[in-house]
């Protein structure tokens, strides 16, 4: 976990690794910039994979005769043929649209190279998006995966909704954080791994029919097997991903000595004043990205990317104050 962190350009009330209720309270006041008829957030995350967003769907409500004037394309032909007379469909607009956010922040996440931590960046994200979610008069609802266990909390409305989904950030941070200053003993090695496909089947079973489900990680984990659970979940909510990066996972750094590093299961020496070490960063990199675009238009799932080296504010284009 490398964290040399510039101070003046942190966000408000954060230290970068650490969360704080301050820091996330703060994005209550920020959310209206984003409602109707403003753009939305995703209009300005919009990147090489850029997808035209829904709206709220539309309920079925009845079938009654065809009259001047109704569109020609909510007849309803079996009904036109069964009678003999046009019919129409009449529909009405989903009044609810529950959110429902998987938020990771597993091992992988506990990483920062320069602003913030990719797991508190992600919280960040997952906090303008519930309050956004409450402003709108929708439930917010929250999967959060630290890599050892789940935490469910169920869609709810008005601000509870969003501070228990901000609290529950807050715990899985502090307790991330713990778990990463401990040695490996045969006491906490022992706690069974979570693997992401497993937490995807979780969120399956948690969403209400008709969610938006957004899903915020590095996805440093995510397989081909995961893709029958995420088609099954895309027949009836709409699904996005919003990926976070850190400009070291480029090769992207000034440091040019030599850092011993550990991703929990091996550990290594290197020497990033070597182009080849950049550059096998850069490479990997590359391949990941190359996968997850891939898997991502292969069930046409927008995807956004966010990095850990600028406030979240400023990235979506938008002033501090």
């Amino acid at each position: 976990m490398s964290t040399p962190l510039t101070a003046m350009s942190l966000p408000v009330h954060s230290d970068g690794i650490q969360l704080c209720l301050a820091e996330l309270l703060h994005y209550k006041d920020q959310a209206v910039r984003w409602l109707p008829p403003a753009q939305s957030v995703w209009s300005h995350l919009q990147g090489q994979h850029s997808s035209k967003q829904k709206g709220r769907g539309m309920n079925f409500a009845e079938v009654r005769p065809y009259q001047a004037g109704d569109d020609i394309r909510a007849i309803d032909w079996r009904v036109t043929a069964r009678t003999g007379k046009p019919h129409t469909k009449l529909f009405t607009e989903e009044r609810e649209q529950p959110v429902m956010l998987l938020v990771d922040m597993s091992n992988s996440m506990q990483f920062g190279s320069q602003l913030l931590l990719k797991s508190v960046q992600a919280a960040h994200f997952a906090s303008l998006i519930s309050w956004l979610t409450i402003k709108a008069q929708d439930r917010i609802g929250a999967l959060v995966y630290n890599g050892s266990a789940l935490h469910e909390l169920k869609p709810a409305g008005r601000q509870q909704g969003a501070l228990r989904v901000i609290n529950q950030l807050i715990a899985s941070q502090q307790h991330a954080l713990l778990n990463a200053q401990q040695t490996p003993t045969s006491d906490n090695s022992s706690v069974p791994a979570i693997a992401f496909s497993e937490t995807l089947r979780h969120l399956s079973h948690l969403c209400p029919k008709g969610s938006d489900i957004i899903l915020i990680s590095d996805f440093h984990t995510l397989s081909e097997n995961d893709k029958r659970v995420l088609s099954q979940l895309r027949h009836h909510n709409r699904i996005q991903f919003v990926q976070i990066t850190d400009p070291l996972e480029q090769g992207v750094t000034d440091f040019r000595g030599t850092e011993y590093v550990a991703d929990g299961d091996q550990s290594v020496w290197l020497d990033f004043s070597a182009d080849h070490t950049r550059a096998q960063f850069l490479s990997l990199y590359q391949q990941q990205q190359q996968m997850l675009k891939a898997f991502t238009n292969k069930l046409a799932i927008p995807l956004y990317t966010l990095s850990a080296a600028m406030p979240l504010l400023q990235q979506l284009g938008q002033n501090k104050g």
